[in-house]
């Protein structure tokens, strides 16, 4: 019998994210703002996002780097149910009769059943170091 999942050990994990924009071959279009047409600025975003997530999208600071280092917070949440399976797509292959191995990561083992986990977390971590820089400042 043929292996179709493969499971890695925590130690495995990646420790960074790829930060794709960097290797974009021009800089991305602005966000343009509804109303007045001009591109947004992080006073426009405050309302609705934490500091760290607009200094993401903006990319300045740490988040102009191909490689950015996962927070060890958020390192020590994903390993609640990370590493997820690898699985081989065989009979997917079997039926485009191709000689490609083709993979897919089943997020399906997460506490809610999806990859949204992995993105949640990482924005709640944001967040909470706006709240602490807020809080401290009072």
């Amino acid at each position: 019998m043929e292996k179709t999942k493969f499971f890695l050990d925590e130690s495995q994990m990646p420790k960074q994210w790829l930060n794709i924009v960097p290797s974009l071959p021009k800089p991305l279009p602005p966000i343009i703002h509804p109303g007045r047409m001009n591109p947004v600025g992080p006073e426009d975003l405050a309302p609705l996002f934490p500091m760290e997530i607009i200094m993401q999208e903006a990319g300045v600071g740490p988040y102009t780097a191909e490689y950015i280092d996962i927070p060890e917070p958020v390192q020590e949440a994903y390993r609640l149910f990370r590493p997820t399976p690898l699985m081989r797509a065989r009979r997917l292959e079997k039926i485009l009769d191709t000689p490609a191995q083709i993979y897919f990561k089943y997020e399906g083992v997460s506490p809610v059943g999806s990859h949204k986990t992995n993105t949640a977390l990482a924005q709640a971590w944001c967040a909470s170091r706006t709240i602490r820089n807020r809080t401290a400042a009072f």
